[in-house]
């Protein structure tokens, strides 16, 4: 190996060191900032079906979803929502959304878009429906919410108002403002 080989050789390594250097992954600040503030990515599910238990660890309600979204660390979004007590809780209310929230760090179930609760208690009585946008429901006090407009039908009898208060177990409706009504014989 002569002197011109070896300098040869040098300056090839030399290069490709340099070119190594020059080209390797070197990310700006813009970079690694954009990445650490990158939205949450939680699960996603279809079909999806919760159950709560009460206190007791018995069967308290089960929610069904078409599909069910984790959006923040501590929060769920579910789209067409199911929602039914058991039968050992003797309330026979059901209740249908298109969204539904729920966060960990409360037990309300936020529900949205056509909001509709129904009870037919006997075969006898007509079905109860309350109607509204939107509705904010407590299973383990058996209590529904809302300040949004309200609809309630009883059969052919009809009350819309402003806010309600529900207690499903006591199968009483409060409505907080401008009530009307329409009855019919």
């Amino acid at each position: 190996m002569n002197l011109r080989n070896l300098v040869l050789y040098a300056v090839l390594i030399g290069a490709a060191l340099g070119s190594w250097y020059l080209a390797r992954d070197r990310e700006p600040p813009e970079a690694v900032s954009a990445a650490a503030d990158a939205p949450y990515r939680g699960f996603y599910l279809r079909d999806a079906r919760i159950l709560g238990t009460g206190a007791d660890g018995a069967l308290l309600y089960e929610l069904t979803a078409d599909r069910a979204e984790q959006t923040s660390e501590n929060s769920v979004r579910f789209e067409n929502v199911r929602f039914y007590y058991s039968p050992e809780s003797e309330v026979p209310w059901t209740v249908n959304a298109d969204e539904a929230i729920i966060r960990d760090d409360e037990r309300l179930v936020a529900l949205s878009g056509h909001v509709r609760v129904r009870s037919s208690r006997s075969e006898d009585a007509p079905a109860t429906e309350i109607r509204t946008p939107y509705l904010e429901l407590d299973p383990d006090r058996f209590t529904a919410e809302t300040d949004a407009r309200v609809q309630i039908r009883i059969g052919e009898r009809s009350l819309t108002g402003i806010g309600m208060l529900a207690s499903l177990t006591d199968d009483r409706l409060e409505l907080r403002s401008n009530v009307s009504g329409k009855f019919f014989p």
